[in-house]
């Protein structure tokens, strides 16, 4: 395989840092973005004592300045930018009718703008370049809703409408884009959910347990695989049979 330079962002959490080994095991060189400098640097410590070497970017995804600086600084280490795997995201959960504005403008910023932000400084690249991959990480949420998540679920449900929107106009530029909607993975955030109540979602789901990060990096990987070039404006859903929606 042709080792490309990938950009993944909200890299240092649990799926990302998933998706981040996936693609260094293929050969890539990774980057990925960071707010808390002494965070980043202690991940980027424990990824290289486990054979792994990323560059770590400063960049606010939700802010458009700060995500065309973070890409050209990933750039300037690694190069042209080839693969962008769009997985930051945050959730501020309530009810709608007790949700303020700044919970609604958080989650909408960091999860949905974000993919024009980060996404609009590499696409010309990669149009120039007659080649990329661009995935989006969504959720299971944003596919059948979620109680207290009317803002979460909307910015998810706009990641895939961004993505076949995007896939239809850089087809022809041997650009695919597409998009991953995990169902319930037992990353760290989710570990510290108390275990009977991760029992109960375990038991709504077909195959009877939560899903792996690394399962999801699989899937990541398969899409910005050169043999997945036929491969644009899908959805897949992983989930474990929680959610099978056309």
């Amino acid at each position: 395989m042709t080792s490309r330079v990938a950009l993944v962002t909200g890299g240092i959490g649990g799926i990302g840092t998933a998706i981040c080994r996936q693609l260094a095991r293929s050969g890539h060189k990774v980057a990925t973005n960071y707010r808390d400098e002494a965070k980043a640097k202690a991940w980027q410590a424990a990824q290289k004592a486990d054979g792994f070497d990323f560059a770590i970017v400063h960049g606010d995804v939700s802010d458009t300045a700060g995500a065309e600086a973070m890409v050209k600084a990933a750039e300037a280490q690694l190069g042209g930018i080839e693969i962008l795997i769009n997985n930051a995201g945050i959730t501020r959960d309530t009810t709608f009718h007790k949700m303020s504005a700044l919970q609604w403008q958080d989650v909408i910023n960091t999860n949905l703008n974000s993919c024009f932000n980060v996404t609009r400084p590499v696409i010309e690249g990669m149009r120039e370049r007659k080649w990329g991959r661009i995935v989006q990480i969504s959720s299971i949420n944003g596919q059948k809703g979620q109680y207290g998540q009317a803002n979460y679920a909307a910015s998810k449900a706009g990641m895939h409408g961004f993505t076949i929107s995007l896939a239809q106009e850089n087809a022809k530029f041997g650009i695919t884009v597409n998009t991953v909607s995990p169902g319930y993975v037992l990353t760290e955030m989710v570990r510290a959910v108390p275990e009977d109540v991760r029992a109960k979602i375990a038991a709504q789901i077909p195959v009877g347990r939560l899903g792996d990060p690394d399962e999801i990096a699989y899937a990541v990987g398969f899409l910005i695989d050169e043999r997945a070039a036929w491969i644009t404006g899908a959805n897949l859903s992983i989930n474990g049979g929680h959610y099978m929606g056309w």
